[in-house]
């Protein structure tokens, strides 16, 4: 999704970062706020492809039986990041533990502890999802991150987090699948045709 930067003013205004992101919130309903590494930014509402995409890879992962009792398949569920003392991300998709209401932190963000994959879709801003999310995510131990990088027509499946980074990155591309670890809970992989072809914006007479 795109992004772009707010600067935190010095004087005047909510005490802390945090509190600034929630009256942001407040004041654009229907955009998405969050702070990585201390900076925050603001994404307007996803256009409909963007959604498209997420349908579109609801219906694999809840054949495979990952909304069950162990594991739950949500939309925009916040996750708190250890990177910095307000720090917050909101996927487009995770699956996660079914207990993760016991996680809860701070802010309706949750332990990245409960979380077995986090999924992202691009949008304009796309380096945020391949390149700031990925040490962010990384850092917070996540398992799995899959990204549907719409600006390349590829599907992204990180694993094995390491310091601001992961061990292991594949990329996916038309009429592959791309297969996900059985860790998130099922033995699943990715139609990326299906997927990207969701994604597309429908051109304009």
């Amino acid at each position: 999704m795109s992004a772009a930067a707010v600067e935190h003013p010095c004087d005047g205004g909510p005490d802390s970062l945090l509190e600034e992101a929630n009256a942001l919130m407040e004041q654009l309903p229907g955009y998405r706020v969050e702070i990585i590494g201390g900076l925050l930014t603001v994404t307007p509402p996803p256009d409909a492809a963007h959604a498209n995409v997420l349908t579109e890879l609801m219906i694999p992962f809840l054949a495979a039986g990952l909304h069950s009792r162990d594991s739950k398949v949500l939309q925009g569920v916040g996750l708190w990041l250890p990177t910095g003392t307000d720090d917050y991300v909101i996927p487009d998709l995770v699956v996660a533990d079914a207990d993760i209401d016991d996680h809860l932190i701070e802010n309706n963000c949750y332990d990245p502890v409960a979380f077995r994959l986090v999924l992202e879709v691009t949008s304009s801003n796309y380096n945020q999802d391949l390149k700031a999310k990925v040490a962010a995510y990384a850092d917070a131990n996540v398992p799995v991150y899959v990204i549907v990088n719409r600006k390349h027509n590829r599907v992204h499946v990180l694993t094995g987090p390491v310091a601001g980074d992961y061990a292991h990155h594949q990329v996916y591309a038309s009429g592959q699948q791309a297969p996900l670890p059985e860790s998130i809970g099922a033995r699943l992989a990715l139609d990326v045709d299906d997927i990207l072809k969701a994604g597309h914006r429908k051109p304009r007479d």
